[in-house]
């Protein structure tokens, strides 16, 4: 039992360290460079790390066995090569890991590390890029990178750097005005109404709705001292208990990192594949307890307390029950929180603090409603097993949703194991068992016996069995686009209908694309992922060009697809007027050098992803997906771009206001060159 519970310790560390991503990283790196022989030069990395925290040393370590070792890899030109493997100047602090089991090695406050490099020639330019992890006794922080440019010896002045700045993708015109950022509109909408589902999903839960009796117990003391007004301040306190924590870290990124980096953060977030097996690890664990496997509680000293202080009355009384309240009930809503949030990070850098706030509001309402009129008590239901059930319910839904954070990877990383059949067939399993647990064939630990179905408990079972035999025919193709923003894509699967099959993507030489390989654009269309490539296209052919900004992890891109784009009248417009490029922002395909970028800042960007990211943001100022820009020639845009948004007719009226504004440029051009 400890190995289970440290073993979740360390989840919700690493989850809640993830969060922590937005502070400054407590390691700070230094370079020098020293010749040691004839035409061998040493490279000293320096860290200076703060007090309390330390930096796991080289390793090495197996994969998946030990800590994130400290890493170094270089860059060289022809005239370079590494003289040996990366040095320890400093002695790690050697202990046994009761967590992983082996040996691993620390440095605290410095850490010092040596790479020797030999040159053929007079000097060189080289790259370096470290990688590190650091931890306290309270978390870990994501793996950290930084890139270092290092001169040795005397490089010609008039000869190129190693690695070119190329001209990227990412430049903006001299004569071209950035758009403003925009905003995803009406699905920031879906996020608060599932947020205020779940709230009212966390009421239900056992470690909840009892506190209902302890509020009007709490508010009918001293009888007429606590008002309506204290009964509205305890509401208020326990928003602002859910929501402040949450918008505190994503402002204090805002405000350091600036757009670009929250909106870099977010995307790490939701698409590299570690921050996608701690969630898919947390949501399988929290299911866990709510099957009643274990119990998720917060230190009891910290409950006393907060308990305690609520005796003492006034705005503080108030205030400390409102905390009660909230460290009480975190074993069922903690599972519901890390839900919405998780979720939430695929919007904007303030779509988090609006969905915690619509949580929060709903999840308070009751409370501030048994404060103010304590004779509802008397019409609500007795807890009993029925609330259980709720928990377990949440549980099956945790279990299905947590399938989304490896698809993610599968797709990111083009793995292709978890395919749409392979996932639908769990997803079948597992209502399936709902669809049985409801109607009492199934029982869990803490449940009672089911004597009789119910009413709403029958609803529940007939809606369950529903959804599965929904789900049935998507084994064999059936588009089911409800949930297209929850599948994997329809690309993935094997059984398809001859429409649905990815097209062969051919450029004007009748060769295949870049990037084709694998990547594919939806419902059978034609097209380009690589933006210099489809541009020339759109120039030969004359038609303007249809930008998509997508990833792999966006839910509202692959609703857009699917609910949108196969409306015969969108779907005819992109297939015969438009030449269309989709721009992945979350690929981690690793790119060769030729095709690398480098940022203004010196940041060389060398995956897909990073690469279609920085343009977006560079040249648009868009940090969401998806994005959609209409270009003419010369890169010019035609109309203002669209967000996520399923109003077909709106987005008809978008592709067909491009296509006047592009002919309307070629007349102008046209009366230019005559006159």
């Amino acid at each position: 039992m400890k190995k289970i519970l440290r073993f979740i310790s360390v989840i919700l560390i690493a989850f809640y360290g993830t969060l922590g991503f937005a502070q400054q990283n407590p390691v700070g790196w230094k370079t020098s460079v020293t010749q040691t022989e004839d035409n061998i030069y040493q490279i000293i990395f320096s860290a200076d790390i703060e007090n309390h925290w330390h930096l796991y040393d080289t390793g090495p370590y197996e994969e998946g066995e030990g800590p994130n070792a400290t890493t170094f890899t270089f860059e060289l030109p022809e005239n370079a090569t590494l003289a040996g493997n990366i040095e320890m100047l400093d002695t790690p602090v050697r202990k046994f890991d009761d967590m992983f089991q082996m040996e691993i090695g620390y440095f605290e406050k410095t850490a010092r590390f040596a790479q020797k490099i030999k040159l053929s020639g007079d000097g060189a330019t080289i790259k370096a890029n470290v990688e590190w992890t650091v931890c306290d006794d309270k978390q870990c922080l994501p793996p950290t990178d930084e890139d270092f440019t290092l001169t040795l010896g005397v490089v010609n002045a008039n000869r190129q750097s190693v690695v070119e700045t190329a001209v990227s993708q990412a430049q903006i015109s001299e004569n071209e005005t950035a758009i403003p950022m925009q905003t995803e509109g009406k699905s920031l909408w879906e996020y608060i109404i599932e947020a205020i589902l779940w709230g009212l999903a966390a009421i239900l839960t056992p470690c909840v709705f009892p506190m209902l009796p302890m509020t009007v117990s709490f508010f009918m003391k001293g009888s007429k001292n606590k008002t309506k007004a204290s009964a509205s301040i305890y509401g208020l306190f326990i928003i602002l208990l859910y929501t402040l924590p949450i918008a505190a870290i994503i402002l204090i990124i805002r405000t350091i990192g600036g757009d670009e980096t929250t909106a870099n953060i977010f995307n790490w977030l939701s698409t590299h594949w570690l921050p996608n097996i701690i969630f898919f690890l947390v949501f399988i664990i929290f299911a866990a307890s709510f099957f009643g496997a274990f119990d998720i509680i917060l230190p009891s000293w910290m409950v006393n307390k907060s308990d305690k202080n609520a005796d003492k009355g006034g705005i503080g009384g108030i205030f400390f029950m409102a905390l009660t309240l909230v460290l009480v009930s975190f074993s069922c809503t903690g599972p519901i929180i890390s839900t919405i949030i998780i979720k939430a990070f695929a919007g904007e850098f303030w779509t988090p603090i609006v969905v915690m706030l619509a949580f929060s509001t709903i999840f308070a309402l009751p409370f501030i409603l048994m404060a103010m009129f304590p004779s509802v008590l008397n019409k609500l239901p007795k807890s009993g097993g029925w609330l259980n059930s709720v928990k377990v319910v949440l549980g099956f839904v945790e279990v299905a949703l947590s399938l989304k954070f490896i698809g993610i990877i599968d797709q990111a990383y083009h793995i292709n194991i978890l395919d749409r059949e392979i996932y639908l067939a769990i997803w079948i399993v597992v209502f399936t068992l709902m669809g049985f647990y409801l109607l009492g064939k199934i029982k869990f630990a803490h449940d009672s016996d089911v004597q009789h179905i119910g009413v709403t408990r029958l609803t529940f079972v007939i809606i369950t069995f529903s959804f599965v035999v929904y789900l049935i025919p998507g084994m064999w193709g059936a588009p089911l686009k409800s949930l297209s923003g929850y599948l994997t894509p329809m690309s993935t699967q094997d059984f398809v209908m001859e429409s649905q099959k990815p097209a062969m993507q051919i450029n004007a030489d009748g060769k295949s694309v870049k990037y084709s390989d694998f990547l594919h654009l939806p419902q059978g269309l034609k097209g380009f992922f690589d933006y210099k490539e489809a541009s020339e296209y759109a120039a030969k052919v004359g038609k303007p060009l249809f930008i998509d900004f997508t990833g792999h992890g966006c839910v509202n891109c692959r609703e857009m697809e699917a609910r949108v784009w196969t409306a015969p009248e969108v779907f005819d417009i992109l297939n015969n007027e438009y030449v269309i490029v989709a721009l992945y922002v979350d690929d981690r395909k690793m790119l060769p050098e030729s095709e690398w970028v480098t940022t203004e800042t010196g940041k060389v960007l060398k995956t897909l992803g990073k690469i279609n990211f920085n343009f977006s943001f560079t040249k648009y100022k868009a940090i969401s997906q998806p994005h959609y820009v209409l270009e003419g020639k010369d890169g010019k845009m035609l109309v203002p771009p669209r967000n996520y948004d399923l109003d077909i007719n709106g987005f008809v009226d978008f592709l067909k206001s491009g296509i006047e504004a592009y002919k309307k440029d070629n007349m102008t051009n046209m009366l230019n060159i005559n006159l």
